[in-house]
């Protein structure tokens, strides 16, 4: 039996669930240093970390394992790793790893700028992938064995129940697989988090039962991953927040294009092509994701609603606290340390209403499509019929990755996507001929949203596409160019001059600009 919706009753009879929270007195494990840790990690090493995005991150190991590697480097010995984690992580892998030349190889998603520089000076090899595939493809080997696992924990039992700290990600797969186990008593959380932990590991194909999950709110497993105690070698304490950056403000160009997502929904309900409860809303991770949320929960004619998404942000904490937000499933909280706190202060209002999960559940396509999520994520750049490119400048250059875009966009009941229509202060188009790195193609994007306004994509053949998207999306500064490009192409199903598709993108690299000089 697995957690009600609506409290903790309904618990497995032998679920060991500790209702004082209280930390225990006495660790069952060798108590390490870092720097102790250290000795573990060889060169070449495969080290799983926990952490989706800075939330739930490792801490004290990564920083022990940069100031080795420099020591190591400046007596001329190499000394490198290869970084799993559940997405993005946190200053002490993505960017203080990176920044003592610690990083052999990453998967499957990065935020650092120190690594970016590196990926993209092929220094790094980096594995971009879609976030569920990721406990999968680990279980089957494709990454190789993992050495070692450093997760972050409030606490860990004698018998290896594992109660982890704000996110769940891909943590429960890593302690199963790794050789061997660190786990970072990480004082600075409250015990209480767990309360929001929904855990489960699915078995490997062709035995896999249909996940009963019909309701965001479903609860199907337990509040704690399981390790092997023989595994654990140690435990480190900690004292650190997740060191989640705060969110910028959002500017007159992210307000409008809330607005028009707001406006397209509240039509779509009204016309009866959402139902009248409405549907869950999935959002991706950022400063255009954050705004929007909170726009959504501004539009007083939209229905309170439900999430079914990969992170809980900072834009989420009020408007659940207003009636706004009914319930959100994710796999991490990834809010500042302010609003973190307010969580923790008021728990007992949030822990029935938020619920974290492993990223194999929570970024899992057939949920996806059986609850009928409304998908709704950032582009870089989109071309004249509906191809999205979320990842890479001029094809090239990676920013973070694809994220769990994919997975929402490919399966949602709609799909989203916006982006501002320029960028650089006019010198770049986010409407372009051709998108020279395409994560989310034609086929799956129905939606696209600009300041300028919303095309809706869906019934329309290529050409219809285009045009509703130069004239709904694209900067008045570019229309011409984009009709006159669309005027030229050579004629077929979909339009294209092969000689001028990528112009734009060559202008930028050689004169700073898209736009002819």
């Amino acid at each position: 039996m697995a957690y009600s919706a609506s409290g903790r009753t309904g618990l497995f009879k032998d679920n060991p669930y500790r209702e004082d929270n209280a930390m225990p007195q006495a660790i069952p494990f060798p108590q390490l240093t870092p720097q102790e840790v250290v000795d573990f990690i060889p060169h070449g090493a495969t080290v799983a970390f926990s952490g989706f995005s800075p939330a739930g991150s490792a801490k004290a190991v990564p920083l022990a394992l940069a100031d080795h590697a420099k020591s190591e480097h400046a007596v001329g010995r190499p000394y490198q790793i290869r970084v799993l984690t559940g997405a993005s992580s946190g200053r002490c892998i993505d960017e203080e790893l990176a920044s003592a030349l610690a990083i052999a190889w990453r998967a499957p998603y990065q935020g650092g700028k120190t690594l970016r520089r590196q990926i993209n000076a092929q220094q790094v090899e980096y594995v971009d992938m879609h976030l569920s595939h990721v406990p999968q493809m680990a279980a089957w080997g494709f990454f190789g064995k993992i050495d070692l696992a450093v997760v972050e924990a409030t606490e860990i039992t004698a018998d290896g129940r594992v109660y982890l700290t704000s996110s769940i990600g891909a943590s429960p797969t890593y302690l199963q697989l790794a050789d061997k186990v660190i786990i970072e008593l990480n004082r600075h959380h409250s015990p209480r988090l767990r309360e929001l932990a929904d855990i489960t590991v699915l078995p490997p194909p062709p035995h896999r039962n249909p996940i009963p999950i019909h309701d965001p709110m479903t609860r199907i497993g337990v509040p704690y991953a399981v390790v092997d105690p023989r595994k654990v070698i140690g435990v480190v304490a900690t004292d650190a927040g997740d060191d989640v950056e705060d969110f910028s403000v959002a500017g007159e160009d992210v307000a409008r294009i809330g607005a028009h997502v707001a406006q397209f929904l509240l039509q779509e309900w009204t016309m009866g092509r959402i139902p009248k409860t409405f549907l869950p809303l999935q959002a991706g991770v950022g400063n255009i994701a954050n705004a929007l949320m909170a726009a959504l929960g501004q539009c007083a004619d939209l229905p309170a609603f439900m999430m079914y998404s990969e992170v809980f942000q900072d834009a989420l904490v009020p408007l659940m606290e207003q009636g706004r937000l009914l319930g959100a499933s994710a796999t991490s909280l990834t809010v500042t340390t302010p609003m973190l706190k307010r969580i923790i202060d008021h728990f007992d209002f949030y822990a029935s209403r938020i619920v974290l999960r492993p990223q194999e559940i929570s970024n899992h396509p057939g949920i996806i499509r059986r609850l009928g999520v409304i998908s709704m994520n950032t582009a870089i750049e989109a071309d004249l019929y509906g191809n999205v490119n979320s990842s890479h400048v001029y094809g090239m250059d990676i920013m973070n990755g694809i994220g769990g875009s994919g997975e929402f966009t490919r399966n949602g009941y709609l799909s989203i996507f916006m982006t501002p229509s320029t960028a650089k202060a006019g010198k770049v188009s986010a409407i372009v001929p051709m998108c020279p790195h395409i994560d989310n193609n034609e086929h799956s994007v129905q939606v696209v949203v600009t300041e300028q306004g919303l095309a809706d994509l869906r019934g329309l053949g290529p050409l219809q596409r285009a045009r509703v998207i130069i004239e709904n999306c694209a900067h008045p500064a570019y229309r011409d160019y984009l009709h006159g490009y669309l005027a030229g192409a050579r004629t077929g199903h979909i339009r294209h001059d092969l000689r001028r598709c990528f112009e734009l993108h060559r202008n930028l690299l050689e004169t700073g600009q898209m736009l002819p000089v």
